[in-house]
């Protein structure tokens, strides 16, 4: 059964952030998630959640390295910890990890050891810190230009050689429709080492339904291939954020499979 979590920097965005977690209970839904957590009063945000009753889903793990340079990795290995730090402290189990711009001149092979090499060392960090690493592609085409990691089909093959239960992908649907398409297939191929979901309908980034993907079908096979993890709902709501989540509950309810709520 699918579980969604709410992303709070692009949904409820007319109100303020801590009311955002209120909302998302408001509207029915299990969990949220956000971007960045250097910036934001994690004491409220843990306040509101335990108050609520939901789980935070993913956050980003901030970091001042790039992962396609292997000389950066002190930095990232800091922010990781600091970021497990955070992880632990608002009770999420997962964190989302951004490679980095592709360097110029770079070969992409010697990049993609990097990316390899840090997630390697990572891995035990995040082993013992029983916390997920989530290694996202980006679309190049539309938001993203010049990010390294595009294809999901590298992302598989750069979790597949790092070989750590505590490492593996977040495969953003928007952005590999994109990308790519062939979105079942990949991803009841790949589904063990999918660690979450992103969901936005292309094109616009608007909520599912109101582009050319068919999510009926897409979270039917989802659900069907035995995934437990959140698809965490990062769209640009095109009315109102309550009107849109009602929509995707909706959707989702149609497929005959409704989804947890809190």
């Amino acid at each position: 059964m699918v579980r969604f979590s709410v992303c709070i920097e692009m949904i409820f965005r007319e109100l303020p952030f801590p009311e955002r977690i209120d909302a998302v209970a408001e509207a029915g839904y299990p969990a949220f998630e956000f971007w960045g957590w250097r910036k934001k009063n994690l004491d409220e945000i843990l306040e509101r959640k335990r108050r609520n009753g939901l789980d935070v889903a993913i956050f980003i793990l901030e970091h001042d390295g790039r992962l396609v340079d292997y000389s950066t990795r002190n930095r990232f290995m800091d922010g990781l910890r600091d970021s497990i730090e955070a992880a632990h402290k608002l009770e999420c189990p997962t964190l989302l990890v951004l490679v980095g711009s592709e360097i110029p001149d770079v070969p992409r092979s010697k990049q993609h050891r990097s990316i390899v090499n840090c997630l390697r060392e990572a891995a035990g960090i995040a082993e013992d810190a029983n916390v997920t690493l989530a290694v996202e592609p980006l679309n190049i085409l539309v938001d993203h230009k010049g990010y390294y990691l595009y294809s999901s089909r590298e992302g598989f093959e750069i979790v597949r050689e790092v070989n750590s239960p505590n490492v593996k992908l977040l495969y953003d649907i928007y952005h590999q429709q994109i990308m790519e398409g062939n979105l079942i297939d990949t991803i009841t191929k790949n589904i063990d080492l999918i660690a979450h979901f992103h969901v936005a309908d292309v094109p616009g980034r608007h909520e599912p339904g109101t582009g050319e993907i068919n999510y009926l079908n897409v979270l039917r096979s989802i659900d069907e291939a035995g995934y437990e993890g959140y698809v965490g709902l990062e769209f640009r709501p095109l009315t109102s954020s309550e009107d849109a989540l009602r929509k995707v509950m909706k959707l989702y309810s149609s497929s005959g499979r409704p989804s947890r709520e809190a």
